[in-house]
């Protein structure tokens, strides 16, 4: 009983000493690294504006095609 005791209470010793361990820090970007990211993110900015107004397009299409049809109240 003693010795499992001895051998968690060293693996939780071992555990909390890895759990401490600090990574290195990343390596710095480049200016074409950070130029494609840019680049990226603008493409995904214009994107999500044009689904954006197409699904405003849909739903204002759908409100004039079904107003008429509700009658007015």
């Amino acid at each position: 009983m003693k010795k499992f005791l001895l051998i968690i209470g060293t693996g939780a010793l071992i555990g909390a000493m890895a759990a401490q361990a600090k990574l290195p820090p990343p390596p710095p970007k480049s200016d074409a690294d950070k130029a494609s990211e840019a680049q990226k993110a603008a493409a995904a900015k214009e994107k999500d504006a044009a689904d954006l107004n197409k699904a405003t397009d849909k739903a204002v299409a759908n409100y004039k095609r079904n107003h008429a049809a509700m009658g007015k109240k």
